[in-house]
């Protein structure tokens, strides 16, 4: 068998994992309407995504006093409460993952979603056991600080030119840079693939069956 190359794999979640981008950026606009702000288009929405949830919300609807953040957060749980059963894990997820688990390598979850919010989505599409770790927004510093992945990184006892990032959004890839870690883009989230190509990543995915592929040759 091919030696690895990483020994921990860290995965966004949401557009990356999970295809739940779409209901996303309507909950966000949403939001912001249900607060009296004026609504963001799709693309300003879908730039938000992995972001902490507070920070995603305030960048999106700038002209949103800060006194409506809490209402402006409440709504957003509130739409997506109502959205996140008709939400699902992208085809081919769960090969992939077995196949990854199956060469040992360590997988994480580095999302901005809250640790509730996270843990709910793993049991609703019964992954529980397939991640050895994970870290929230709301439990540490959120994108693109790289926080996150030097705690897992720590937790793990895994270098950074042992670790890999993936992710659908520029806030993923740069939260890597920051780390010193390598990075894979996956097109078919958030943000459009062209934005990536400065933040260097090793590959970008068009599909799931594309980014299992690549990291069965390279991971």
């Amino acid at each position: 068998m091919r030696p690895r190359q990483f020994d921990l794999i860290a995965f966004d979640w949401d557009g990356t994992l999970f295809d739940s981008t779409a209901v996303i950026v309507r909950c966000i606009q949403a939001a912001v309407k249900d607060v009296g702000g004026a609504m963001p288009s799709q693309q300003a929405a879908s730039y938000v995504i992995g972001m902490g949830l507070m920070q995603a919300l305030a960048h999106a609807a700038p002209d949103v006093p800060p006194e409506k953040y809490p209402l402006l957060g409440e709504r957003y749980r509130h739409h997506y409460g109502q959205s996140q059963n008709a939400i699902s894990l992208f085809d081919g997820v769960l090969p992939m993952l077995a196949a990854l688990k199956a060469r040992h390598h360590w997988l994480t979850v580095a999302t901005g979603k809250s640790r509730r919010g996270l843990d709910e989505a793993l049991q609703a599409v019964e992954l529980q056991g397939v991640f050895d770790g994970s870290r929230t927004a709301d439990e540490t510093a959120g994108k693109p600080s790289p926080l996150m992945l030097h705690e897992l990184m720590r937790e793990f006892g895994v270098d950074p030119e042992r670790t890999l990032m993936v992710g659908d959004t520029t806030h993923d890839l740069q939260m890597a840079r920051n780390a010193g870690c390598a990075c894979v883009g996956v097109s078919y989230g958030a943000h459009e693939p062209e934005a990536f190509h400065a933040l260097q990543p090793l590959h970008v995915a068009h599909s799931v069956s594309e980014l299992r592929d690549w990291l069965s040759a390279h991971a």
